[in-house]
């Protein structure tokens, strides 16, 4: 039996997912086996039909996780709290018990790009550029207001960031991979970045094995 199965809506989320969890001593988990799939529904797909998809799983992995973004997911005006407690409610009906758990991001998987981690400027080639980053975002456009820790709009401020780089980049999905192999685990403040550790932590972490 596997450790974990992993229900994620895109590439973006499974490329992030492979990132992270190859820096499982930083998460202070051990070493996992587990599988990615994504729905073909994407983020709705994830939040009305990640029961149904899991259940033939459930004697296959220890554990399962849903995530996906709030925007898209055909719930916007729901909390990320509420989707989640709802979604861990059928999982636990249908088999998994304690064993699932649900991320829900707010409003998107671009939300945890936007750590202090100097690391972020550098695979987003911004690295040493006045002004930096996050000033140039909050000061050019609409996406980051100046009071806040991340932008509002993390999907579009990624976008300019990437066109307006020294050398500009294309998007690509390997840049989930490469924040999450190379930035800080404990940069990310978003609170669905912050669940995700501690489930983790709580189902692999070295005080469980």
């Amino acid at each position: 039996m596997k450790d974990l199965v992993v229900l994620v809506p895109d590439q973006d989320y499974e490329k992030a997912i492979e990132g992270l969890f190859s820096r499982y001593r930083a998460l202070g988990i051990k070493a996992l086996e587990f599988n990615v799939y994504r729905h073909t529904n994407r983020d709705a797909g994830c939040r009305t039909k990640c029961a149904s998809f899991l259940r033939s799983f459930n004697e296959k992995y220890e554990y399962a996780l849903v995530l996906f973004d709030l925007e898209g997911s055909g719930a916007d005006n729901c909390s990320r709290e509420n989707i989640e407690f709802v979604i861990e409610t059928e999982l636990s009906q249908n088999g998994w018990g304690e064993r699932s758990a649900a991320i829900v991001v707010d409003p998107e998987i671009e939300a945890w790009v936007w750590s202090d981690s100097p690391e972020v400027d550098a695979v987003l080639n911004w690295h040493r550029c006045e002004p930096d980053i996050r000033s140039a975002i909050r000061v050019n456009t609409e996406y980051w207001a100046d009071d806040t820790i991340k932008p509002q709009r993390p999907k579009e401020a990624l976008r300019w960031a990437l066109r307006n780089a020294t050398i500009p980049k294309p998007f690509s999905s390997s840049i989930f991979n490469d924040l999450g192999r190379r930035v800080g685990i404990n940069r990310c403040v978003d609170p669905a970045f912050g669940k995700l550790k501690l489930t983790l932590r709580n189902w692999f972490g070295a005080q469980n094995h």
